[in-house]
């Protein structure tokens, strides 16, 4: 007779714990070819752009070039008939041409050609861009007969038989310069690889927190709610997730020892560090990720991103201390207390050994704070950007690598420092390439410049329809829910904001609210969700380590989840009463 678990029908039952989805690669793969595929399908539309003023958080009027969402139109062959009869009128009109910037001289050659070969680029020399002719006669310049498509060849470059589909990778990877995406928001990941690699092989993080946790024994019911921010922290500034293993392996027997359970345990390790994910005013490999591709200023937004750090942060604290208070009242209730019994039984033999707390250790960590503090400054009062982050970052490394050859923290060596600066590049060079994935996505949908024929163009035209007359909070909710239920799929941040912000970040102009907002309702649907998907290979390693079966966990998770979306509710609501740019 079969050991495995059988339904009424006689059918082994599956282990949705054990459900494998493909990797990132794959999936933005297949994105790709059935966004080329679409272009088949929809035609290529753009709309009219023009320039808008706000004031930023430090008072400042910045500019940004935005679409006019009533200004679509398909793409069609210019009616050069047409066109000639409006330019014919246009030539004997001359305050007409004066607004319009005009050179009747030029204007008059120009009607002297053959119309039959008239094309857009010879109208942009006189100054009538389609956008000028467009806002002056509508679609009257167009053959509206045809709409046009803008697919890409299966095979190409742009200098041997155009874009191909299948250079995604090369093209997206070199797009963009080094203040933006991808070339810029490459290289910062990878140098912040580097540098925290070489953090980590300090061993002064490890010995940090191992050193908190054998001296907050006796004052639990403080410990926890402060550990629970110091990793939220890590989740906030460097995406702690994978990390949190290894710590969970130290905090499970320390919480069951002070009269808690192993839920708590993952709680203020793994699902505090996705809190700080989730809120990250700072963190490289989500919110700057999704903050370059949606074309906006890396690390901005921080003062209101750190203040909901502090609230949410605080508040789900605030709540895993309400659950701790019970079961340590009562234990049983716990529903891994059967679990549990593992490790209270063992309890008597685990003798673990936290390393010692060095002055270079301390060293490390105050480097690491004061350059943190650095690059908040510098992105808030001095307007640093990527490549003066990205500076930072190698400056952090590079002084914590310095501080452990000089007091030999775990003997450390120049090769050594060097070689951990490489396995932290390497560690990253896959979100990197994501990045660059990201814009490829961009170009076969035919790019993301709203006054360019694209099938995206097209695409969030639907959209903003679709969402029609739908007030700006209700259209920021929808992004949240879509991106919270996508993150049940796709859990890598980088592959996430990949795969959606190129639709997310225009939609939001469509629906009246910021790309900032659209970026935060990105990272909050990444980051909370993360605590709860099974497919999370964090999140499976570290109920692994506690003995916590993923079933157990979804019952005390999925109150939180609710908690937690009420939270990105009302972050929501507020970013959009403050307007947040």
């Amino acid at each position: 007779m079969s050991s495995k678990k059988q339904t009424s029908a006689g059918a082994p039952k599956k282990d949705f714990t054990k459900m494998k989805t493909p990797h990132t690669y794959a999936i933005i793969f297949i994105v790709v070819v059935v966004c080329w595929l679409l272009t088949f399908l929809i035609p290529a539309g753009k709309f009219s752009t023009h320039t808008v003023e706000y004031t930023d958080s430090n008072g400042a009027v910045k500019s940004k070039t935005v679409l006019m969402a009533d200004t679509f139109r398909y793409s069609y062959n210019l009616d050069t008939e047409a066109v000639k009869g409006f330019l014919t009128e246009l030539s004997g009109d001359e305050e007409l041409m004066e607004s319009l910037s005009v050179d009747e001289e030029a204007l008059d050659q120009f009607l002297t050609t053959d119309s039959s070969q008239w094309d857009q680029a010879q109208l942009d020399e006189l100054g009538l861009t389609d956008d000028v002719l467009y806002a002056q006669y509508g679609e009257s310049i167009y053959d509206t007969s045809e709409k046009l498509h803008k697919t890409a060849k299966i095979w190409g470059t742009e200098d041997f038989g155009g874009f191909g589909f299948l250079n995604y990778v090369f093209e997206g990877l070199v797009s963009g310069d080094r203040s933006g995406s991808a070339v810029g928001l490459c290289a910062l990941i990878l140098i912040v690889g580097g540098s925290f690699s070489i953090i980590m092989k300090t061993g002064a993080v490890d010995a940090g927190i191992y050193t908190f946790i054998s001296k907050t024994k006796g004052l639990e019911r403080l410990a926890l709610p402060i550990l629970f921010v110091m990793f939220s922290l890590g989740g906030a500034t460097f995406g702690m997730a994978e990390e949190c293993i290894p710590f969970a392996m130290i905090m499970v027997p320390f919480v069951i020892a002070l009269g808690y359970d192993s839920i708590i345990a993952v709680t203020v390790t793994y699902v505090a560090s996705q809190v700080g994910n989730a809120v990250s005013w700072m963190s490289p490999f989500s919110v700057a990720v999704a903050q370059g591709i949606a074309g906006v200023p890396v690390l901005s937004g921080a003062g209101f991103r750190l203040a909901m750090w502090v609230i949410v942060t605080l508040a789900a604290a605030s709540y895993m201390m309400v659950y701790a208070e019970k079961i340590r009242k009562n234990p049983s209730r716990s529903v891994a207390y059967e679990t549990d019994a593992y490790f209270r039984d063992k309890l008597s033999t685990v003798n673990a050994q936290a390393p010692q707390f060095l002055l270079g250790h301390k060293l490390v960590l105050l480097e690491m704070l004061a350059v943190l503090i650095w690059i908040v400054w510098g992105v808030t009062q001095k307007g640093y950007y990527i490549p003066e982050i990205a500076s930072q970052f190698f400056v952090m490394g590079f002084a914590a690598g310095i501080t452990a050859i000089i007091f030999k923290l775990n003997n450390m060596t120049v090769n050594e420092m060097a070689s951990a600066f490489q396995s932290g590049v390497a560690d990253l060079a896959g979100t990197a390439v994501v990045v660059g994935m990201a814009k490829g996505i961009l170009l076969v949908l035919g790019g993301s410049d709203a006054n360019v024929p694209s099938t995206l163009n097209t695409i969030l035209y639907a959209l903003g329809n679709a969402l029609h007359g739908v007030p700006a909070f209700i259209g920021a909710e929808i992004m949240y829910v879509f991106q919270s239920l996508f993150n049940l799929v796709v859990t890598s941040n980088s592959g996430q904001a990949a795969l959606t912000m190129p639709i997310m970040a225009p939609l939001a102009d469509l629906v009246g609210v910021s790309r900032q907002i659209a970026v935060l309702a990105f990272q909050m649907g990444a980051g909370f969700v993360d605590a709860f998907t099974p497919v999370s290979a964090s999140l499976i390693g570290v109920l692994g380590v506690a003995h916590i079966d993923w079933g157990k966990w979804a019952k005390f998770q999925i109150k939180m989840q609710g908690f937690f979306f009420l939270m990105g509710t009302a972050t929501i609501a507020i970013a959009i009463a403050i307007n947040l740019q």
